[in-house]
C-alpha cells in the first residue's frame, strides 16, 4: 500500500505531504487547487511520462517522494536487483524529480534507477484509472487480460498453453529455417566436415604449437649446446684429449680429504663445506650428462619439425589464434554440425515434430478457450450486475469471445460489448468510468491491491454519484482505493478524507477532521457551507454513507 507521498514544486503545489491508510481516502478541493498533482505525482513515481511543464513556475525542479509498504517477495526482488534497499521500518521508498530544463531522474531504495525500473516495481502495488486509462480498457488486449483475471482457473492453462506454444514456434521456425536455406545449410555443412576433417588429419594436440616452438630453437643451437655442454663436463669430470690439468672434480675431492683430515676445527669446517659444493658438482655433471644424451643426433629431425610447425599455422591462420584455440573450435564445429542435419530424413523427422507440437498446443489453445467462454460470460453478467447498481438499468455487457490466429496469448480475442455495440462507439465518458469502475469491482478478488481514480465520477450525479460512492467503500474494504472526486456523495464514504486548498499562488493538502469533513461536503452540495441546512444536510449524508460502510465491513469476511 502507499504509505505517503510528498510533492515539492510540482504544479501549484509548493511542497505538501500527504499520508495514507488503509480503506477509501478521497482528495477534494476547489477547480484549479492542485487536485490532480497528487494523482500526477503518482504517474511519476510509477514511471510515467515526465512533463517539464508540470514544474512549478519559478521551480529549478519538481520531486515526488512516495513511500509504500509491502510484504511481497515480487516487490522485495525489484528493489533487491535495482540494488536498493527497505528502510529501517521496512518500507521503499521511490522517488522521482523532473528539472524544468525537462531531464527527469528516478530513485529506489535509496538507488538511481530508469524510470522502467519505477514501473515496474509500481506495476505490482498501484494501478492508477484516470481518462486515459479508461480509453486503455478499450483495447483488445487489455480486454482479453480482464477475461483472464476473473478467473483463476485461466493463468494455469494459459502458462500450460505457452509453453506448448513456444516449442510449437520454434520447431517451426527450425523447419522453415532449414526447408528455405536447404541449399545454404547443405554447403555450410560440407564447409564444417572440411574443417574437421582438415584438422583431424593433421591431428594437433593441446599446447603442442609452443612445445613445438621450444624444440626447434634448440635444435637450430644443437651444435652450439653440445660444445658447451661437453666443455663443462669434461672441466668438472674430465675427458678424452682434456689432459693439461687435472679435470675440477679431482682436484676438488683432494682438497677436500686434505680439509677433512686436519684436527684443527676450522679447516674442518671449511672441508665439509668444500664437500657440500663436490657433491653439487656431481649432481650438475650427472645432469650434464643427460643433457648431452637427450641432445637430438638425427639431423633431419630439425626439418620435420619444422614442417609440423608449418602444418600447425595452416590451421591456426583458418581457424584460431593457437592449437589450443582451434581444438576449441573443432569442438564447436562438431556440435553444430550435429544440429544440422539436412537429409531428407532429418526433415522429415523434424516436420514429425512439429505437427505433434501444433497438435498440442492446438489441444491446449481449446482447452483455454472453452474457460475462457465460461469466464467471460461470468464476466458480463457480473458487470452488467454493477451497472446496474450504479444507475445504468438498461445497461448489459457482453464479452465475445472471437477465433483468430494462434498467439501466445492463445486462439482468442476478445470485445466487450455495450448492448450488444462495441464499448468504444456505445459508452460515453461518463459511462466508460462507470464501466471500469464494475470492472475493478468485480475483479477485486483477494485485495490488498492501490488503486487510484481520477475523474471516475466525470459526467456522474444524483442516484449514479451514491452508487460510485458505495461501490468505491466495498472495493477498499480490502484494497486500499484513492479518490479524486467533486461529488459529495462520493466524498461521503471515505475512511479518509485529504483536502486540497490553494492559498494565493500555492496550494497545500490537509488532513480532515469529522466536523471539517462535514463542513467540505456542506461545500461541495453547491457551496451551502455557510447555512445550517446545507450542514445539516452534509451531515445526514455523512452519516447515512459511514453507517453503511461500518455494514460493508460487518459483512465482508476478513
Amino acid at each position: 500500500m502507499l504509505v505517503d507521498i510528498t510533492i515539492e514544486d510540482l504544479g501549484v503545489i509548493r511542497r505538501s505531504t500527504a499520508e495514507f491508510s488503509t480503506g477509501l481516502t478521497v482528495l477534494t478541493g476547489e477547480t484549479g487547487a492542485g487536485k490532480t498533482m497528487v494523482v500526477t505525482g503518482l504517474r511519476l513515481l510509477a514511471g510515467g511520462r515526465a512533463d517539464a511543464s508540470r514544474v512549478r513556475d519559478g521551480a529549478k525542479k519538481a520531486v515526488v517522494e512516495g513511500r509504500f509498504a509491502s510484504d511481497a517477495q515480487a516487490v522485495a526482488d525489484i528493489v533487491e536487483e535495482a540494488g536498493g534497499n527497505a528502510d529501517e521500518n521496512g518500507e521503499y521508498i521511490a522517488a522521482r524529480s523532473l528539472a524544468a530544463g525537462g531531464r527527469s531522474k528516478a530513485y529506489l531504495g535509496g538507488r538511481a534507477v530508469p524510470a522502467a525500473t519505477l514501473s515496474t516495481f509500481a506495476s505490482e502495488l498501484i494501478t492508477v484509472h484516470g481518462q486515459n486509462d479508461q480509453l486503455r480498457l478499450l483495447a483488445p488486449d487489455q480486454q482479453l487480460s480482464a477475461v483472464d483475471r476473473s478467473d483463476g482457473m485461466i493463468a494455469p492453462l494459459l502458462d500450460d498453453y505457452q509453453a506448448s506454444f513456444r516449442t510449437w514456434r520454434d520447431l517451426a521456425k527450425d523447419y522453415r529455417r532449414r526447408t528455405e536455406a536447404r541449399r545454404e545449410l547443405a554447403q555450410e555443412v560440407d564447409r564444417l566436415q572440411f574443417a574437421l576433417r582438415e584438422i583431424s588429419e593433421v591431428d594437433p594436440q593441446p599446447g603442442e604449437d609452443v612445445e613445438l616452438q621450444e624444440q626447434i630453437k634448440r635444435l637450430q643451437d644443437v651444435d652450439t649446446l653440445r660444445e658447451s655442454a661437453a666443455t663443462a663436463l669434461a672441466a668438472i669430470d674430465g675427458a678424452e684429449g682434456y689432459a693439461e690439468d687435472e679435470p675440477a672434480s679431482t682436484l676438488l675431492g683432494q682438497a677436500t680429504a686434505a680439509l677433512q683430515s686436519s684436527e684443527d676445527k676450522d679447516l674442518a669446517r671449511l672441508g665439509a663445506q668444500l664437500g657440500e659444493i663436490t657433491s653439487q658438482l656431481g649432481d650438475i655433471s650427472g645432469e650434464l650428462g643427460m643433457f648431452l644424451s637427450d641432445l637430438p643426433a638425427d639431423p633431419n629431425q630439425l626439418e620435420h619439425s619444422l614442417r609440423r610447425q608449418q602444418d600447425l599455422k595452416s590451421l591456426t591462420r583458418k581457424y584460431a589464434e593457437d592449437i589450443d584455440g582451434v581444438l576449441a573450435w573443432r569442438d564447436d564445429a562438431a556440435a553444430k554440425l550435429e544440429t544440422m542435419d539436412t537429409s531428407a530424413e532429418a526433415l522429415e523427422e523434424l516436420k514429425k515434430k512439429v505437427k505433434e507440437a501444433e497438435k498440442e498446443a492446438v489441444g491446449k489453445a481449446a482447452a483455454l478457450t472453452k474457460a475462457r467462454r465460461k469466464a467471460a460470460e461470468k464476466l458480463g453478467a457480473s458487470v452488467t450486475d454493477e451497472l446496474h447498481g450504479l444507475a445504468m438499468p438498461n445497461s448489459e455487457l457482453t464479452v465475445a469471445l472471437n477465433e483468430t490466429k494462434y498467439s501466445k496469448t492463445g486462439a482468442d480475442e476478445v470485445e466487450f460489448q455495450l448492448n450488444g455495440k462495441p464499448l468504444a462507439s456505445a459508452a460515453s465518458g461518463g459511462e466508460l468510468s462507470r464501466v471500469m469502475l464494475a470492472l475493478e469491482v468485480v475483479l477485486a478478488h483477494a485485495g490488498g491491491a492501490t488503486m487510484v481514480f481520477d475523474e471516475v465520477d466525470a459526467g456522474v450525479g444524483g442516484r449514479a454519484a451514491v452508487e460510485i460512492g458505495r461501490r468505491l467503500a466495498r472495493l477498499a474494504v480490502h484494497n486500499q482505493v484513492i479518490v479524486v472526486t467533486h461529488l459529495p456523495q462520493v466524498a461521503a464514504y471515505a475512511d479518509s478524507h485529504l483536502h486540497v486548498a490553494k492559498d494565493k499562488f500555492t496550494s497545500g493538502v490537509s488532513d480532515l477532521s469529522e466536523e471539517e469533513r462535514v463542513e467540505e461536503l456542506a461545500r461541495m452540495l453547491a457551496g451551502l457551507d455557510d447555512t445550517a441546512t446545507g450542514r445539516a444536510h452534509a451531515q445526514e449524508l455523512f452519516d447515512r454513507a459511514q453507517t453503511e460502510v461500518e455494514g460493508f465491513r460487518a459483512s465482508s469476511p476478513l
